[in-house]
């Protein structure tokens, strides 16, 4: 659960987020490109094409995903963090794809707080972002809103493996005094706050680790 979790300041996530782990996710982003479940949610809200799309991701870390959309023709992409570690990385990958004009780096903004702090777009991606919010209503319905077209999001599966790992990590964060925690939402729930504000699911699919819900709007 280790990439999925996370306090709930910001200066709790540069904490748990470092320099060392945004060095390790761009490096294996350079030797192996997205994760298959980063490439099945690129795949989801590019069916149809992406040209000259907008992209709102939150909690993008390195921006592999941006950075592939833009690829495939986003107009803009928009990252919102909470933790500055992945800044070095996230800029040199733009650097080096000659993309950084075209993307928005927001540091400190929580969506589900301040959801009048960023634009809408026509796609918007949360990956391993569900499982660190203690309030997935709020985020979700937030990031919901902002999507004029599709969202694609991910999750961990809410089953007695995951319950009992957030269990263990919790507990152990409490015992060290670290405000890092993690949170295995209802699946059923997340998809329900999708539909009550206005989007159809599209996409599921189940693997190990994750699982992924793509909605369009109605």
């Amino acid at each position: 659960m280790d990439d999925c979790c996370a306090p709930h300041t910001p200066g709790g996530y540069d904490r748990e987020f470092g320099d060392r782990f945004a060095r390790r996710l761009a490096r294996d982003y350079d030797r192996n490109g997205l994760t298959p479940t980063a490439r099945r949610m690129v795949d989801f809200v590019s069916r149809g094409g992406v040209e000259g799309a907008t992209v709102l991701e939150v909690g993008g870390g390195i921006g592999d995903i941006q950075l592939e959309l833009l690829k495939r023709g986003a107009a803009k992409a928009t990252n919102l963090e909470l933790s500055g570690a992945y800044e070095s990385e996230a800029r040199r990958m733009l650097r080096n794809a000659g993309l950084l004009a075209r993307a928005e780096r927001v540091l400190g903004v929580d969506l589900a707080a301040t959801p009048d702090a960023v634009d809408p777009a026509d796609i918007v991606v949360l990956n391993r972002v569900v499982c660190c919010y203690p309030d997935y209503v709020r985020l979700l319905g937030a990031a919901a809103d902002h999507a004029r077209r599709a969202i694609v999001f991910s999750h961990p599966p809410r089953n007695w493996f995951t319950r009992t790992g957030v269990a263990v990590v919790n507990s152990w964060c409490r015992m060290v005094g670290h405000e890092y925690r993690a949170f295995a939402h209802s699946p059923a729930e997340m998809v329900a706050v999708l539909e009550s504000h206005g989007l159809v699911p599209r996409y599921r699919h189940t693997e190990r680790v994750w699982c992924i819900v793509g909605a369009e709007r109605a």
